[in-house]
């Protein structure tokens, strides 16, 4: 059997890769470990499959002499597009060693490739959250009158959070806000798992706040790239709190500046945000009191009005009616005298035929036309059957009386 040793055969493997790739070579990977030392730069390249499992891994050295002629050649970009989870397209020799195996020396770097895919990465996160109905969702959620209670994702100590803190604090008007922060990463690898997880305790908690901010300082394009993947957008998107965006774009527009509620630019234009939306509300309060003391002065002021006419009407109607009772009272009293006589004379004639007639009612006068009155034991016979034989009568007549017995 033939046998060989490990030196004969990765020399054999050099000779091999030395004699079939002895021009260099563009390779398309992605980056997932990169750094560097004393000037040299080391990669881990990796390419994922489609339910994105590893498929291939290799290792790539850019040597410091190859990277500073390429940060002459492509500047700041190079640095941006050389960080960990970038897509990147590498003009890469294939070297193989004895002793430290397969390792690619990149050549030269395609900057623009870099950003392409970061580029259409963002398209299709625009268009997958188009489809789902999120980039307007988050802005249809209504805005509180008073916005105190913010709830911020960004890091402890970026100096976009303690702008944000100072401008908020220092506010000329005295408006007073209380903040709270859940801490997360704004860039580098964790930053996307752990502002996923913020966004997820502020959902929690979101009766406790008013609004959502989410805020870093300014930074590359490559940067802020991690506020273009579509998870973290999506959560946002779904967020129950009005999220307000102040991730340091100076041109651009993150996909994240899509989805939130309101977009700005800086973490102070933030501030400044919340800041004015409090001024509005107390500023409509203040015309709204202006508009309601006005109109109260000009009701008072109609009342009065109205007051004084209704009294001057009640003057004169009142005087009016003193006028017209005096008038009757006056005919009263120039018709009472006249009233009067005619009443007594009404009166009098009544009397005298009262007394005519009375006279002519008298006994004498009945006596003297020839009647007579029967009385029985002084008391006047008015029937026959009152009378019993041997009674004894006394009758009456004009000129004197007789007395006489029943038989």
């Amino acid at each position: 059997m033939l046998t060989y040793s490990l030196l004969d055969l990765n020399d054999y493997l050099r000779r091999v890769i030395a004699l079939n790739f002895a021009q260099p070579l563009w390779v398309e990977a992605e980056i997932a470990q990169a750094g560097n030392a004393r000037g040299h730069w080391y990669f881990e390249l990796i390419q994922k499959g489609a339910e994105q499992e590893l498929v291939a891994q290799a290792q790539a050295a850019l040597w410091a002499n190859d990277y500073r002629r390429l940060l002459k050649l492509h500047g700041p970009a190079l640095q941006e597009a050389l960080q960990t989870g970038m897509s990147v397209k590498l003009q890469v020799k294939v070297e193989f060693h004895e002793r430290f195996g397969l390792k690619l020396i990149v050549q030269d770097v395609d900057v623009a490739f870099t950003f392409g895919q970061l580029e259409l990465q963002r398209r299709q996160a625009v268009e997958a959250l188009r489809s789902a109905g999120l980039l307007e969702r988050n802005a249809a959620l209504s805005l509180p009158p008073v916005l105190q209670r913010i709830a911020v994702i960004s890091s402890e100590g970026a100096a976009g959070y303690q702008d944000f803190c100072v401008h908020l604090a220092e506010n000329t008007f005295g408006y007073k806000f209380r903040t709270t922060l859940f801490n997360s990463a704004v860039q580098g690898q964790l930053a996307e798992k752990e502002l996923i997880g913020a966004l997820a305790q502020v959902a929690y908690r979101h009766r406790e706040f008013d609004a959502l901010v989410l805020i870093r300082g300014g930074g590359s394009r490559l940067d802020l790239a991690v506020f273009d993947r579509l998870e973290l957008c999506r959560q946002a998107a779904l967020s129950p709190l009005p999220v307000l965006s102040g991730v340091g774009h100076d041109t651009d527009q993150s996909v994240l500046d899509l989805v939130a509620h309101t977009a700005l630019k800086t973490p102070t234009a933030v501030a400044d945000f919340l800041i004015q939306h409090n001024l509005f509300f107390e500023n409509n309060l203040l015309r709204l009191s202006d508009h309601l003391r006005g109109y109260s002065e000009q009701n008072l002021l109609q009342a009065r009005l109205n007051l004084q006419q209704y009294e001057a009407l009640a003057f004169a109607a009142t005087r009016e009616r003193l006028r017209l009772h005096a008038q009757r009272l006056a005919q009263w009293a120039d018709l009472l005298p006249q009233y009067a006589r005619q009443s007594l004379l009404r009166q009098e004639q009544q009397i005298s035929q009262i007394e005519a007639f009375c006279e002519a009612l008298k006994p004498e006068k009945a006596l003297k036309r020839g009647y007579s009155i029967t009385r029985k034991n002084g008391i006047v016979v008015q029937s026959a059957g009152s009378l019993q034989a041997g009674d004894t009568l006394e009758t009456v007549l004009s000129d004197g009386s007789v007395k006489s017995i029943v038989s």
